[in-house]
This record gives C-alpha cells, sequence and structure tokens, in this order.
C-alpha cells in the first residue's frame, strides 16, 4: 500500500477536493461495495437520532452525492441544504435531487466546511457524514457548526473509527489497509484516493477525544453510538 502523508490546512483541503472530484462518478457504487451496504443503513441510523421537525432546516456539511440529504427527508420531511467544496459530488448530487423531483426542499451549494456562507443561528440542526476527518481544520469545522445552528439545535456527526475489540480489530485492519485500497484502485482508477482513506481514518482522534472536541466547540450533552463494534460512531451533541 503506498502511504499516505497527510496534511492539514488548506493543504489537506486541496488533496480532498482534488480527489473527490476525481472519484465522484465511482464514488457511490464504491461505497456501497466496500462497505457491503452498510453505509446505506449507518446514515438511516444517524438520521433516526436527529430530533427536527418538517417545517424546519437542517444543514448537512460535506454533503457529496446527497444520499444524507435525501435520506434527512425521506426520514424528517424538513428542508436540507447541503455543502461541499468538490463541484462534481454536487453535480451528481444535484441531479439526484432532480430526479426525486425536491429542488424545492433540498439545495446544495459549492461552499466550504469551515467557512460557512451563512449567518450565524438559521439552521435548526446540522449534519455530517464521513466527513468531518477530511477538513483541514476539524475544531475550526465544528466551531462553524456551532455558529449556523440555533440555540438548542442538534448536531449528528457520523464517522469511521477504529474497531474496540482486539479480536475484530486485526482482521479489519488487513482489510481496511489492503484489500480495500486495492479495490478502490481497481474501480475508481484513482491510485490515492482509497490510499487515503484508511491513513484518515488512522489519524482521526479517537472516540474520547473526539468527544472532548466537540465540547470544545461548544456543544453540550454529547453523546456517541458505536456502529459494528466502532467500525463507524455517530455522534449527538446540542448548542447549549
Amino acid at each position: 500500500m503506498t502511504k499516505i502523508v497527510l496534511k492539514q490546512g488548506e493543504e489537506r483541503k486541496r488533496l480532498v477536493t482534488r480527489m473527490f472530484n476525481a472519484i465522484a462518478a465511482r464514488y457511490d457504487v464504491l461505497n456501497h461495495i466496500l462497505s457491503a451496504g452498510l453505509d446505506i443503513l449507518w446514515r438511516k441510523k444517524a438520521i433516526k437520532m436527529l430530533n427536527i421537525e418538517p417545517h424546519q432546516l437542517v444543514l448537512d456539511v460535506a454533503c457529496g452525492t446527497g444520499d444524507f440529504s435525501l435520506e434527512i427527508f425521506s426520514q424528517k420531511k424538513c428542508r436540507v441544504i447541503g455543502v461541499d467544496i468538490a463541484r462534481e459530488m454536487l453535480r451528481i448530487g444535484r441531479d439526484k435531487i432532480i430526479t426525486n423531483k425536491l429542488t424545492d426542499k433540498i439545495h446544495l451549494v459549492l461552499a466550504d466546511g469551515e467557512l460557512q456562507p451563512f449567518p450565524a443561528e438559521i439552521f435548526d440542526a446540522a449534519v455530517i457524514s464521513f466527513g468531518i476527518r477530511n477538513m483541514g481544520n476539524i475544531p475550526r469545522a465544528l466551531a462553524e457548526m456551532h455558529r449556523v445552528i440555533k440555540k438548542n439545535g442538534q448536531v449528528i456527526l457520523l464517522e469511521f473509527s477504529l474497531p474496540s475489540s482486539i479480536f475484530f480489530r486485526k482482521p479489519y485492519l488487513l482489510y481496511f489497509n489492503y484489500a480495500l485500497p486495492f479495490i478502490g484502485r481497481l474501480i475508481s482508477r484513482d491510485k490515492g484516493a482509497y490510499n487515503y482513506l484508511p491513513a484518515s481514518v488512522a489519524d482521526f482522534p479517537a472516540i474520547q477525544d473526539f468527544r472532548s472536541q466537540i465540547m470544545k466547540a461548544g456543544f453540550s450533552h454529547v453523546d456517541h453510538k458505536k456502529l459494528l463494534n466502532g467500525v463507524a460512531v455517530i455522534y449527538s451533541a446540542w448548542k447549549k
């Protein structure tokens, strides 16, 4: 496996933008194949934890091809604005929204998750699915989510982690570090994208450390739910 040296700040954002624009056309198919469809189930579980009413407005950060935004509307019937820095991912997401005739309910915007183009306290909740680890500055992205949601608003963050069981972790890491990048390269034709995935997960803070970061951003009542022994984690928190 080619070693990926992860950068931070603007350099990381440039890498992420280039990478996701390059793999956008095959992104959804690869997600479903590499997770055996679990990514769909995990998104559904995350949105079930979202406390929102149909008349309210949700911000979907790093919305990508729009699957999380569509799931939010499917379950909650509320309005959604999604933001992402990868133009090609958004193009695919907008096509899905048009196909589902939801252009009056879901809007996707080209924007940086660390510098939201919205005034303070206009969203009733904010979510992010497998995108917080891709930020160049995670504390800044969390602070922006805190800024744009209203008081007593909820934030839901779905992100990869490492399995807590040592017996499960070893075979999982073999798949994650070797088989997954190989399959990803074969289908996406991008040599770096699916080496980046395990490297970015290994680089991401442990559960308790990330909970602390969420609290430092100003959120309270931070909770988390492990999925598949900790392969993914749903974090939930509230703006004081």
